[in-house]
């Protein structure tokens, strides 16, 4: 899943997300300093009652483990899908309005130049560990995710300073303009929680969300299973899931199988061939939704073969990028650099094609080819995924017409990543998508110089690259045509002239659940996350 970070994160994380993003700006910095009005729309859920309760358990199938980090400071990765039905933000992006919507902020002001924020904190809520939240508990756990200086942490950066005024009130005074509203809807690294409730075994939680853990077994099927806060602000209906469990489920066609018995309610992903059975398929209903997640290789710039860059653009050449697309059946689209459409950054005209004669070429530059050395490869992706194996695959058969053996691994998650950060790895697959609704988040954290490789795993180290990535945020705040200018230049520095990654596709999200369940609706904003205390069962 990020994913990884993301699912990233890795896998299906992750990597990668947006999956909002990174922490650009939206506002234009001016000269006026007086507040206008943001949103003062709130929120509320009516308790209101129903024929029937609801005793179902929604069981949500993952291909790969769950939980990599229960900090809701540091989290960033898998966890999402439990994370964000724990915790809650300031605000949430609403991805049908492509806006952030209230959520324990029920409204929110800024200045004209966009450097200073207040928001107006939700009366009656509780954190599950009892405590009543306030501004001055609000500011101690954001000012404590600063401060471990971890995961998707960099969002805060353009914060100086956080002033409670009054119970119910939280005052940003900012370094440079940002969209707060927008940074605060981020997937990670925004919840608001209570620092006492924090536990790295997961006993326990310091969130407001609609549900608690109940149990966590790190290594077993059913990893993850969460039950309803009973004191939740929104208040609860007969008709909502009470219970949720997550049922880690590596392969795709025991998922699907699980789907059709009824012993799962959910599954992200499905294969190309049983997306579309599902579609004709009794008790079972579908769900497809273009999405700012894309699939990553990134190349080893540090060490081994692909250090050498001619290595590495040979790569590039020779994957077959439209028999990938069309093998995928609707599944994902063909990638445009690194950007996907809908977010700023976005270029078209850079979509990648495949040149066999010109990696041939490469290669032998390089000493490797047909009638040279086999050149042998070592690459790593998600166990479990139907897609990345699907690249593996024509890859392979690409790489052999080249005398290129690739030595591809799958592996879940967290082995995967530890492997990446010992640079231990040729190839490292993996999705990625932003954190908020913003690009920044890709170039960040996957391609910025870092002494200790988190998910930078092509060990990418350019001075000009990283000058250029810390200047985003402000430029799209104040200059968004040089923004996009800075994006594009980015975007021709690490694909064409580093060849740090080959980008092939962005996921079209293509979902499998119940048809019991009522009310699903995906948010690309939040890669995978099922929110499950907006739906209901039919039976």
């Amino acid at each position: 899943m990020r994913w990884h970070k993301r699912l990233l994160v890795a896998g299906v994380a992750g990597a990668v997300a947006l999956t909002a993003s990174a922490c650009a700006g939206g506002q234009v910095r001016g000269t006026g300093g007086t507040p206008k009005p943001t949103n003062s729309t709130s929120t509320s859920t009516s308790t209101g009652t129903s024929a029937s309760a609801n005793d179902a358990t929604f069981v949500y199938a993952p291909n790969l483990d769950v939980v990599t980090d229960w900090d809701p400071a540091t989290s960033y990765s898998n966890e999402i899908i439990a994370m964000e039905n724990i915790y809650e933000g300031l605000t949430r992006y609403n991805a049908q309005i492509q806006k952030p919507e209230p959520r324990l902020a029920t409204e929110w002001t800024s200045s004209t130049d966009g450097k200073e924020w207040t928001f107006k904190l939700r009366q009656g809520v509780k954190f599950h560990t009892g405590v009543a939240l306030d501004s001055t508990i609000a500011k101690k756990a954001i000012e404590r995710t600063i401060k471990a200086n971890s995961g998707a942490a960099y969002i805060w950066g353009a914060v100086k300073t956080i002033d409670t005024p009054d119970p119910q009130t939280l005052k940003f005074t900012l370094k440079y303009a940002a969209p707060m509203d927008l940074i605060a809807s981020s997937g990670y690294a925004a919840y608001i929680y209570d620092p006492d409730g924090v536990d790295k075994d997961g006993k326990k939680d310091g969130g407001t969300g609609p549900y608690t853990i109940d149990t966590w077994q790190k290594g077993k099927e059913t990893e993850l299973s969460l039950k309803a806060f009973d004191g939740y602000w929104g208040g609860w209906k007969p008709e909502q899931y009470k219970k949720v469990a997550f049922r880690v489920t590596p392969e795709i066609t025991t998922a699907w199988q699980l789907l059709q018995r009824g012993e799962v309610s959910f599954v992200e992903r499905l294969n190309p061939q049983l997306f579309a059975q599902a579609g004709t398929t009794a008790g079972v209903q579908t769900s497809q939704t273009p999405s700012f997640q894309n699939l990553l290789l990134l190349f080893n710039t540090a060490s081994g073969p692909a250090k050498d860059v001619k290595v590495r653009q040979a790569l590039q050449a020779a994957i077959d990028y439209d028999g990938l697309n069309a093998a995928l059946k609707g599944a994902g689209t063909k990638a445009s650099g690194l950007v996907p459409k809908g977010l700023l950054g976005y270029a078209a005209g850079l979509e990648p094609k495949q040149d066999l004669a010109k990696a041939q070429q490469l290669l032998a530059d390089a000493g490797f080819g047909p009638d040279l050395p086999q050149l042998k490869l070592k690459m790593t992706y998600a166990q479990g995924d139907d897609d990345q194996k699907l690249l593996v695959t024509l890859l392979s058969e690409q790489l052999k017409r080249l005398n290129v053996e690739l030595q591809a691994k799958p592996m879940a998650w967290n082995a995967q990543w530890d492997l990446g950060k010992k640079q231990g790895q040729d190839i490292f697959v993996m999705y990625w998508y932003p954190d908020y609704a913003d690009a920044y988040s890709w170039f960040v954290n996957v391609f910025r110089s870092a002494d200790k490789p988190q998910f930078n795993l092509s060990y990418l180290k350019d001075g000009a690259i990283d000058q250029a990535i810390d200047g985003l945020p402000q430029l799209t705040a104040t200059d968004r045509t040089k923004a996009e200018m800075s994006y594009a230049d980015l975007q021709k520095k690490i694909i064409d002239e580093q060849a740090a990654v080959a980008v092939p596709y962005v996921q079209t999200y293509q979902r499998a659940l119940s048809a019991k369940v009522q009310g699903y609706m995906d948010n690309p904003a939040y890669p995978n996350v099922v929110f499950f205390y907006d739906l209901k069962s039919a039976g």
